[in-house]
């Protein structure tokens, strides 16, 4: 395969995880320095922002990974989450390069410009800035606990295509390994 084959599925992954930190970074911009969402806010009593009857905007500092796991609350313990971040980016963008997939490319585009965002966070708030909450409105068996953020939607959306991708590539494989023959 020529060098011009393989371009554009590399340059789809860098699109996208451009895309997504740029979204991802105005987003949190806009929660913390316009809306001003924060501990302030819910001290004056003033509580979540009702977008939807299902989304709230609100603001919780993560000090972990996903879900509020490992909590980092020292200065070693945030560098060393910043570190694997860098780590697992670098190990991304190879994989984009290495990749002749669209829907790889555009997978790991999501994953890593979700990681460089919470990254970000890390470094300059001192912890990721989650501030979507989906519940289920009068429905409280429907609530989701848990805030989030566009990179941690960028990262779960990229894991489903990377999964739907190898589920589509094994079938044929399935198939052919059950022919006839």
């Amino acid at each position: 395969m020529t060098a011009k084959a393989v371009q554009p599925a590399w340059r789809l992954g860098a699109i996208l995880a451009a895309a997504t930190v740029a979204l991802d970074q105005l987003s949190k911009y806009y929660v913390v320095e316009i809306l001003r969402l924060g501990e302030a806010r819910f001290a004056e009593g003033q509580g979540p922002i009702a977008i939807a009857p299902f989304l709230d905007l609100s603001f919780v500092p993560n000090p972990g990974i996903s879900y509020g796991l490992f909590p980092q609350n020292s200065e070693v313990g945030r560098w060393i989450l910043i570190g694997l971040t860098l780590a697992a980016v670098i190990f991304i963008a190879v994989w984009i390069l290495r990749t002749r997939s669209l829907l790889t490319s555009a997978a790991l585009g999501l994953i890593a410009g979700g990681a460089i965002g919470n990254g970000l966070d890390r470094a300059h708030y001192g912890a990721v800035v989650d501030f979507l909450h989906l519940h289920g409105g009068a429905i409280r068996w429907l609530d989701f606990p848990y805030l989030f953020n566009v990179a941690d939607a960028a990262i779960s959306l990229g894991v489903v295509l990377l999964l739907a991708e190898s589920l589509i590539a094994k079938k044929p494989a399935l198939e052919q390994s059950h022919g006839t023959g």
